[in-house]
């Protein structure tokens, strides 16, 4: 990812969020900008989801926003934001519709 966006010349921050965690403002504004339900967005994989019962769909956005914050493994990686859009990083294609 990091070598696309330079070969590409765009200027970017990367940030990894367990060492500066996202609030559940910038992580709320993310998920609006990628146009996608906070649930869209679970890594599903993850034994944490499990544990919470994720899967049984009895969570709001809300609550799903303050899981992934609280438990940031549940997020889905990377996420690319420029301007007023975001998207997955993987596939690659993905970001190259942002450049």
């Amino acid at each position: 990812m990091d070598k696309l966006l330079r070969e590409s010349g765009v200027d970017f921050d990367k940030v990894n969020y367990y060492t500066a965690p996202l609030t559940a403002k910038k992580l709320a504004e993310l998920i609006r900008k990628m146009k996608v339900k906070p649930r869209d967005l679970l890594r599903t994989s993850e034994s944490i989801y499990k544990e919470l019962g994720l899967s049984k769909g009895k969570f709001t956005d809300n609550e799903i926003i303050a899981l992934m914050i609280k438990h940031p493994d549940l997020i889905q990686r990377p996420i690319v934001e420029r301007g007023n859009r975001a998207v997955l990083g993987r596939p690659t294609e993905n970001v190259k519709g942002l450049l």
